[in-house]
């Protein structure tokens, strides 16, 4: 009769008995040989996935840049800040210019603000200084060299540039900070900090410069994280600096401190700024107004706001909450 029996096995009518330890054998056994299929499968996914992600990075070392060097590219020699942009036209699509016969000329020392709405043309105008971008028509030439005939190396490393999106690597505040020049000593880069009135609050943070941020600058406020990119960028001391809207993303006091740190910053440089908000822009030697594409208007903050044109109309937008009016907020300002 079938079932488990005292001595624990299992017996069927037809007279065979298994044993209870000679089924668990059995189904080890039968685990155990599973198991190299399921780690055989397991590696087969785990190649699949290693082959796409090489065909990914392969394809991206292939890729060949847009912005090519000429062969006889020279060296890029130190720069004064003398920036000219002769009759520019620039396209990302054929047919499609973005910019259209640009012409303008920074002298060295000089602010050029580029204000605008947006698809204006205003960050496609600065990408072409330190070559980003190659224009379609025309030259930018920086001290009368033509930025296609030097190298890319040369000609970016005396270029600072403080974005709106500020990228931190995760690793001390003091490398950081280096990343503007990786040969910088300590002293250079707490210099360096103080320049960029971030030497403070770096002091207050748990391990001072030796404190490791998280990823992308995790920890800090935007506004710390741009005092940062400001300082990264006086190390490196450019002659010309681009600052991309670096303050449109904090509020109004932290950007007080920041437009404080970038003033100095600015001083004896050739500084090309986008600004959102116009009132940091009324001091600047220029004001170029885009629009589609193109320089509608250029003056000074209170030529423009003269001529009550689309500078005059901007203005007023940002400030029509305001009790005073901008004329009468240009008279009380010092």
């Amino acid at each position: 009769m079938g079932g488990i029996s005292m001595a624990s096995s299992f017996s069927w009518t037809s007279g065979a008995t298994v044993s209870l330890g000679l089924i668990i054998t059995f189904l080890g056994y039968a685990q155990r040989f599973n198991q190299p299929i399921a780690q055989i499968s397991v590696l087969w996914t785990n190649l699949q996935s290693a082959v796409a992600g090489a065909e990914r990075i392969f394809e991206l070392l292939d890729e060949a840049p847009d912005v090519q060097e000429k062969l006889d590219a020279m060296e890029m020699p130190p720069i004064q800040g003398d920036v000219v942009f002769d009759q520019v036209w620039a396209e990302y699509n054929p047919g499609e210019p973005v910019l259209r016969g640009i012409s303008l000329h920074a002298q060295p020392g000089q602010t050029m603000a580029i204000v605008g709405p947006t698809g204006a043309g205003k960050t496609t105008l600065i990408n072409l200084i330190p070559r980003f971008y190659d224009v379609t028509q025309g030259a930018v030439r920086i001290d009368g060299i033509d930025v296609r005939d030097v190298t890319l190396e040369s000609l970016r490393r005396q270029i600072g540039i403080v974005l709106q999106d500020t990228f931190l690597f995760s690793t001390s505040v003091l490398e950081n900070i280096r990343y503007g020049r990786p040969d910088a000593t300590d002293e250079e880069v707490i210099a360096a900090a103080k320049l960029a009135q971030a030497h403070e609050f770096i002091q207050r943070l748990p391990e001072g410069y030796q404190t490791v941020l998280g990823e992308r600058g995790g920890g800090l406020s935007q506004g710390q994280r741009q005092l940062i990119a400001i300082a990264r960028a006086a190390l490196a001391n450019p002659r010309i600096l681009i600052l991309d809207e670096a303050t449109s993303s904090v509020d109004t006091r932290t950007e007080r401190k920041i437009q404080a740190a970038l003033e100095t910053l600015m001083a004896g440089r050739t500084s090309f700024v986008i600004a959102h908000r116009l009132s940091t822009i009324r001091h600047a030697d220029q004001v170029l107004v885009l629009h589609q594409g193109q320089i509608i208007e250029r003056g000074t903050h209170q030529e423009l706001l003269a001529q009550r044109g689309f500078y005059y109309e901007l203005y007023m937008s940002q400030f029509q909450e305001e009790e005073e009016t901008p004329m009468e907020a240009e008279e009380a300002a010092p």
